[in-house]
């Protein structure tokens, strides 16, 4: 059939009317970019945006600032509500840049911020052998703001002291108020459980004041305070003399992070399948579904024969259901991740990172991760928690390890191996070998493995085991484990209420070694962080433990003397350090009878001093007279 032109004309105005009306119209906002703003002169100079809002994905993006060019926009596989932007910022300047996101006819201009900072990253110092870091949890501390006890527009959630694994209270200003007591106890540096955004719902008795389930990566959860709150802590704690730890977490997010509903892309999360697979969003529950749980064994990561499917649950099965397990190879989640901590170290001023389960991320991203911070900030310091109880397993984490398939250049690892033996010698009568201090003598031989044992964090319990203590209240073994702690070559690391005896253990709550800090909290009535309100029983824990802290801090022989230990023989167990013209001796009786110290055994420490000062208690002692240990009994010995 022939068809005239003007009929060809109509039916094509036609077409062009309908597809008009037919076409979705061209939605364009933006709810927020990460990082909110960024820092010029690093140097590492690209820069990942991630921008979230609707239908953001399909938006061309201009910039127009001096120094600052695109170098790619990445549009994901997943959701159509993110647009991740590379630029490359290394000429730029501080100041102000405009973004502009185009889609059709709609146009919206986002002023970007690139700020000064406030120091080169060689002049930012971190932790290291010559601190004692102080660990606390900020919920379980101390409550400087009850305002912030019930925020609103916080998924449901109660705050319920008598509850142990509800919210409690405490907060950043709770900490804030308590800085004169640190100084007065004497530790020189702060762990803070993580204070990121945990927003998720109350499970009955259960929530997530711990920390570890970040549900926004840049904020601090307003049940803590706010970012500035965070800052102010930081600054006053550094006028205290003071360092600040923040605790991070690369392997998992909480189950309500933005991503886990909205994702970015199909690899977002390691086996993120199931997540698809419910018939409820909104449902945790994985059964049914493709949900691969951790088997929680960190030995398939290093173990030369180890299966692929227990290598694949240990890096690749989710923590629990409700902590989504993040894909750490791909490489814009380790983008985000990485700057993630550049830009808490800028914009807070922390001096050092404690790295939640780290070998359960993937190894290659995470050292990358750590050269980066290495390059960047030389004098920065990072512990990665890795719970394995073998000095060779812990050893071949460290940076430049020889034992390693890559380095990790991870400079500082966690001794689980010592607190495993001190835990056991706290209950065991020291023999002739293997039993008792033998623990912990037979665990440090095997130092050589250590590229840097000064460099490698000892400790005696944390929110994750029991108390020392457990459910005893005998000072005898916990003072012989802190001498320890506090003399070895190890970057010590105490945790919250030690000083005061406080015990408990996860036998009945991860909440009863996780209680609130007596005093800390409105209508407590006791306040153990004044003398008054201490028992006499904790008075002489807090001074004893007080004034080996002060004596600890600049001393030479603690911090790069050298080490000398001595098998222990009839239950004692010596550990000496030597530098800086000092000589130390620390003595623990492993038996509950009282032994005579042999000082000829030890002349080679001892050398031509005949007389020494314990420390915590200023008693003098006579090598030519005698020196007689009591059962369980701790002594450090300064030579005279």
């Amino acid at each position: 059939m022939k068809l005239d032109m003007k009929r060809i004309l109509l039916i094509g105005l036609t077409l062009i009317a309908l597809a008009t009306v037919a076409a979705p119209k061209a939605n364009l906002s933006i709810d927020r970019i990460d990082p909110p703003n960024w820092y010029t002169g690093l140097k590492h100079s690209a820069l990942q945006l991630m921008v979230y809002g609707t239908d953001i994905k399909e938006a061309d993006v201009t910039v127009d600032y001096a120094g600052v060019r695109i170098d790619s926009v990445v549009r994901l596989d997943g959701s159509n509500n993110y647009l991740l932007l590379y630029l490359d910022v290394a000429s730029a300047q501080p100041g102000t840049m405009t973004l502009t996101f185009s889609r059709g006819k709609k146009q919206l201009k986002y002023p970007y911020m690139l700020c000064e900072r406030e120091m080169p990253g060689e002049e930012r110092h971190g932790f290291t052998n010559a601190d004692v870091l102080y660990m606390l949890m900020p919920d379980r501390f101390a409550n400087g703001n009850t305002a912030n006890d019930m925020v609103a527009g916080m998924r449901p959630y109660k705050c319920d002291r008598s509850a142990p694994s509800l919210r409690h209270g405490g907060d950043l200003e709770g900490i804030r108020r308590h800085l004169d007591y640190f100084n007065e106890l004497g530790v020189t540096a702060l762990w803070l459980t993580p204070v990121l955004e945990n927003d998720s719902p109350d499970g009955g008795r259960s929530s997530t004041y711990h920390g570890y389930a970040t549900t926004d990566y840049y904020r601090v959860d307003p049940r803590f305070g706010s970012n500035d709150d965070y800052r102010h802590l930081t600054d006053e704690a550094h006028a205290h003399g003071l360092k600040v730890v923040m605790d991070m977490i690369f392997n998992h997010c909480g189950f309500e992070h933005k991503w886990v509903n909205d994702m970015p892309s199909s690899d977002w999360f390691n086996h993120p399948q199931w997540l698809a697979q419910r018939a409820d969003k909104g449902s945790r529950n994985p059964r049914g579904t493709d949900y691969l749980q951790t088997s929680y064994k960190l030995t398939p990561v290093l173990d030369p024969y180890a299966s692929e499917i227990d290598l694949r649950e240990t890096v690749e099965g989710w923590f629990v259901p409700t902590m989504p397990d993040l894909n750490q190879n791909n490489s814009h989640v380790m983008d985000y991740l990485i700057q993630n901590s550049i830009w808490w170290i800028e914009t807070i001023g922390i001096n050092g990172i404690r790295m939640d389960t780290y070998p359960y991320a993937y190894a290659t991203p995470m050292a990358r991760w750590m050269r980066i911070i290495d390059e960047e900030y030389p004098d920065f310091n990072a512990v990665g928690e890795t719970w394995v109880e073998q000095p060779a397993y812990t050893a071949t984490w460290q940076k430049d390890s020889p034992n390693a398939r890559e380095n990790s250049y991870l400079k500082t690892v966690m001794d689980f191996s010592f607190h495993e033996k001190i835990d056991s010698a706290r209950t065991e009568v020291t023999d002739g070998w293997w039993r008792g201090f033998n623990r912990v003598y037979n665990s440090l031989v095997f130092d050589y493995l250590y590229p840097n044992p000064s460099s490698v964090m000892a400790f005696i319990d944390n929110h994750d085991t029991d108390r020392f203590l457990a459910d005893t209240r005998d000072p005898r073994p916990l003072k012989q484990a802190l001498a320890l702690l506090l003399t070895i070559n190890r970057i010590p690391q105490l945790y919250y209420g030690t000083e005061i005896m406080m015990n408990g253990t996860k036998r009945r709550t991860d909440g009863d070694v996780r209680r609130d800090f007596p005093g800390g909290f409105p209508g407590d009535t006791r306040d153990c962080f004044t003398a008054a309100g201490r028992t006499a029983e904790e008075q002489d824990m807090f001074t004893w433990l007080s004034r080996v802290l002060h004596w600890r801090q600049g001393n030479k022989a603690i911090i790069g003397g050298k080490q000398v230990q001595f098998s222990p023989r009839d239950g004692i167990y010596v550990i000496s350090r030597m530098g800086g013209g000092r000589t130390i001796m620390t003595i623990v009786n492993g038996t509950d009878e009282a032994r005579a110290l042999d000082a000829a055994r030890y002349a080679e420490v001892t050398g031509t001093h005949s007389s020494a000062v314990d420390v915590p208690t200023g008693t003098p002692y006579s090598f030519t007279s005698g020196i007689t240990v009591e059962p369980r009994g701790t002594l450090i010995l300064e030579l005279q």
